[in-house]
């Protein structure tokens, strides 16, 4: 029987790398969902032909409608999943970048048996209360994250109070040997210019400030139930080894992979019985060449956001998520420079009408967006 999926956010990197390495012959991709790619998301519906597409972008949606020209094909402009799915599908990928992939993501859980998450945004700022719908809907979850799928592969099955520390990798991004006696001439085309990951704007942009590895240190914490003081930052700069598990009984696993998604999302849909084969093989020279280094806060300011945050899940991990996408925007519609963004940053999460926001936890999705948008709109009025 054939394994049937989903995916939200089907046009992005994650989604059409998943579409990549799935077997057409045992998967079914029963539905995509996309915002404003209509044209991309149509021909990805009618290669692997997808009975459902959705497209949440009004205009782009009606444009689509009169594009399609496959009546095999339903377009929707909603994701109210009740209307299109009477059984649970086998897997679903949620790709859709930021917060906006949040209700999504959480109304998706309901529908299907496994879901990869690859939105950091829903872990971060609502891992409560998607653990509580997954345990209550008996829905699997896989991280989809190189770094996290690599922790997971190794500890999902064990004890997690057997493991003493976790280091997350980070390539340093495009700045990591840059003379800062040059600053002056960092342009956006530089930032965005990932030495080792193909990546999308927003998150090269986080890559090159260290946010992007202090995400993701905060889903490390959620996800295996750790302390902060547990989980350090080793920046290796061909990003061949992903992460670094340190026992308390002495051992240590390192976990690596290349430099692509393939193989965590080959890994999520598929597990041990892929009928894919990823062509494996050891680079002795990445290998010899680890470089690892410490990170220095001098060079990646950002990264004291982390001792603001408690081992206890508040709203203010939403106020840290929405102050720095706040000026990654900024940054990116060349309003600011890239300095000014951890500046920035730094400068807001401290203030105290967004301090207080530590001692109060999210009842429900919508408080999280709500919160969302009420400190971007009081940004603007800075």
């Amino acid at each position: 029987m054939k394994k049937k999926i989903g995916i939200l956010g089907s046009t992005g990197s994650i989604g059409t790398t998943l579409l990549n390495v799935i077997n057409k012959k045992n998967t079914e991709v029963y539905f995509l969902m996309a915002n404003k790619n209509y044209q991309k998301i149509l021909k990805q519906a009618k290669l692997y032909s997808v009975k459902y597409v959705i497209i949440t972008d009004k205009t782009s949606f009606k444009k689509a409608k009169k594009f399609n020209n496959n009546k095999k094909i339903i377009i929707i402009n909603n994701y109210n999943f009740h209307e299109i799915i009477d059984t649970k599908l086998d897997y679903v990928m949620s790709a859709i970048t930021g917060l906006a992939g949040l209700k999504p993501t959480f109304e998706i859980i309901k529908f299907t048996k496994n879901i990869a998450i690859a939105n950091k945004e829903s872990i971060i700022c609502a891992w409560p209360l998607i653990k509580k719908e997954l345990i209550k809907r008996n829905t699997e979850f896989v991280p989809v994250d190189s770094e996290h799928f690599s922790i997971w592969s190794e500890i999902n099955k064990i004890d997690l109070n057997k493991i003493d520390k976790i280091y997350l990798t980070a390539s340093g991004g495009p700045l990591l040997n840059y003379n800062s006696k040059n600053k002056k001439n960092i342009n956006i085309s530089s930032i965005l210019k990932h030495p080792t990951w193909k990546m999308g704007g927003k998150i090269s942009v986080d890559s090159a400030t260290m946010m992007n590895k202090c995400y993701e240190i905060i889903e490390a914490k959620n996800l295996f139930n750790l302390e902060y003081k547990q989980i350090k930052i080793l920046i290796h700069p061909n990003s061949y080894i992903h992460a670094i598990i340190l026992y308390k009984n002495g051992l240590s696993k390192i976990v690596l992979h290349d430099t692509t998604m393939k193989i965590p999302i080959l890994n999520s849909i598929y597990g041990t019985n892929t009928p894919y084969k990823y062509d494996n093989k050891i680079d002795i020279n990445k290998l010899n060449n680890l470089k690892l280094q410490q990170v220095k806060t001098k060079e990646y300011p950002i990264i004291k956001c982390l001792k603001y945050l408690q081992n206890n899940h508040t709203l203010y991990e939403t106020v840290i998520v929405t102050i720095n996408d706040f000026f990654v925007d900024k940054y990116l519609k060349k309003k600011i420079n890239f300095f000014d963004i951890s500046k920035l940053v730094l400068k807001f999460i401290n203030n105290d009408k967004f301090k207080i926001y530590k001692k109060s936890s999210a009842n429900s999705v919508d408080e999280i967006l709500n919160l969302n948008e009420f400190i971007k709109n009081e940004l603007e009025n800075f």
